[in-house]
């Protein structure tokens, strides 16, 4: 005997009902503004066929206001584990088009049990964020529920890779949860993120402010840092997610995705021995050196519009994954901040969560001198790169292409923090400062007593530079592996990926370490 068609039919009509989400008119309306909907947001992420989807027929449980009318598919928000490039991800996407996608009770569980299956199973985690916020009607139920999403937004840190996009509304306490992931994608356009919005600044403060002043992706991405990538639409947004997927290890226990060529690229290259300009103090383009080292000039740069003086992102070299973070001379003179100093030490921390070995290239003249830096709290905040590297256990790799002065050669990853190889070019300034300003504390008396003061201050530039400010001084009392020419960089970068890739270090047994916040 075959199952009767009737209940056929009804598993068919309520599938239909869930699946039509808040209707076509309103899924229309997110066409017309260059939206796709919330199942057309999955279908793009996942393999095709591969989405199993989660509690397609749970219900909200509203009482009140008359909402035990109203009827919300799939309580306005889809959940589900599928494939992207043949691997297991976990996810969720809000829908709009179901009473605003905003939060209640069961929504919240939905999602929390796929991040509990995400953390149990070892997989990552990818929220497509489009909510209005908690659902009113339900009251304490809903905050209760955001509450239980970033209980699991923490224990999912740093065992699992967690990626938000913000493809519409995430406001208020909404915005916590993807605060707490380790990527965030927003679309350039339809999309906002915020605490308070302009009409509550303006109550509270008398400060008339704009929604994308406050709100919108370029802010988020270039003020305040809270986002990583800006897309252009929803489709760009999501490939993004799949890019930085495929640098990214399922979990904790295991390597990132390397692609090992056969055999290593030892040799030379030429062009390398060109990029650094003759003049020390002419700007120098670190993204052009990047380009030369990983493969195919393939790099995606984390935090591109945010403290673009230090560069972060994912690369291979020979196939091998690497976490590169550089200075970046042509902004600030390469010069670490208070942005910039958070930026790297996130990226470094997030690294070394996961395995990814790290790649630093160094060409930086200090901490950025500055009242408001001292008052911001550059010491706090500077402390946190050397933090950061100090207690990462991935392999280390640090390349000196020019200067490397004071306290901020060692938050650069300096052999002294635990650097594995520390690789210096000929043009490698290490010092406690620059020539110029060394010479003025030095021989400040026999300058004021000179009388010829440009003759001797320059001829003493001279003599310090040749002594203190190059490589092989630090080479002399071994704090660097070796010096090396230029082109020479992204062979033996590559042979010291692969000898240090078996490390294994050990720290002392510590709940955690107290990292400067």
């Amino acid at each position: 005997m075959s199952i009767r068609k009737e209940l056929l039919d009804s598993l068919t009509e309520h599938r239909e009902a869930a699946l039509q989400g808040g209707g076509q008119g309103r899924r229309d309306k997110q066409h017309a503004r260059g939206q796709l909907s919330a199942r057309e947001r999955l279908d793009c992420l996942f393999d095709g066929e591969t989405f199993q989807e989660w509690g397609m027929h749970v219900e909200h449980a509203c009482h009140d206001f008359g909402m035990e009318k109203t009827k919300l598919p799939c309580d306005g928000v889809i959940t589900g584990v599928g494939h992207v490039d043949g691997q297991p991800v976990a996810s969720f996407s809000q829908d709009f088009t179901v009473g605003g996608g905003a939060l209640g009770q069961r929504h919240a569980k939905k999602i929390s049990d796929v991040m509990d299956y995400a953390l149990e199973c070892g997989m990552p985690f990818v929220a497509i964020n489009d909510s209005g916020g908690a659902r009113i009607q339900e009251a304490v139920e809903s905050l209760s529920g955001y509450g239980q999403v970033f209980y699991r937004n923490v224990m999912l840190s740093g065992s699992v890779p967690q990626i938000a996009i913000i493809a519409g509304n995430c406001a208020g306490g909404a915005a916590y949860s993807p605060a707490l992931m380790d990527f965030l994608i927003m679309t350039r356009e339809n999309a906002n993120m915020f605490i308070c919005g302009p009409q509550v600044i303006k109550a509270v403060t008398g400060v008339d402010a704009t929604m994308e002043e406050i709100g919108g992706a370029v802010a988020n991405a270039s003020i305040s840092g809270n986002v990583h990538f800006v897309a252009d639409n929803d489709e760009h947004a999501i490939q993004i997610a799949k890019d930085l997927l495929s640098y990214l290890p399922p979990n904790n226990m295991q390597d990132p995705p390397h692609r090992p060529t056969a055999d290593i690229s030892l040799e030379p290259d030429g062009v390398l021995n060109d990029l650094v300009p003759e003049d020390a103090k002419a700007p120098l383009d670190m993204q052009a050196i990047i380009d030369r080292l990983v493969d195919g000039s393939q790099f995606l740069e984390v935090h591109r519009d945010f403290a673009s003086n230090l560069i972060v992102g994912f690369g291979r070299i020979d196939g091998m994954v690497v976490g590169v973070i550089a200075n970046q001379p042509n902004v600030k003179a390469g010069s670490l901040d208070i942005d910039a100093s958070d930026k790297g030490a996130r990226f470094i921390r997030f690294c070394n969560a996961f395995n990814v070995p790290l790649l630093t290239l160094v060409d930086i003249p200090g901490f950025l001198p500055g009242v408001g830096q001292e008052r911001g709290g550059i010491i706090r905040h500077g402390a946190k790169m050397l933090f950061a590297y100090a207690s990462a256990t991935v392999p280390k790799i640090t390349v000196i292409i020019r200067k490397a002065y004071g306290g901020s050669y060692l938050a650069m990853c300096s052999r002294d923090l635990r650097a594995d190889i520390v690789l210096a070019w000929p043009t490698a300034e290490i010092a406690v400062m620059g020539a110029e300003g060394a010479v003025n504390v030095l021989y400040r008396k026999e300058l004021e007593a000179a009388e010829d003061k440009p003759a001797l201050r320059k001829q003493l530039i001279d003599e310090y530079q040749e002594k203190f400010a190059s490589p092989y001084m630090a080479a002399a009392h071994g704090m660097i592996t070796d010096v090396i020419e230029p082109s020479q960089t992204r062979s033996l970068v590559s042979l010291a990926l692969r000898n240090t890739i078996t490390k294994r270090a050990i720290r002392p047994p510590k709940k955690h370490g107290l990292i400067p916040l």
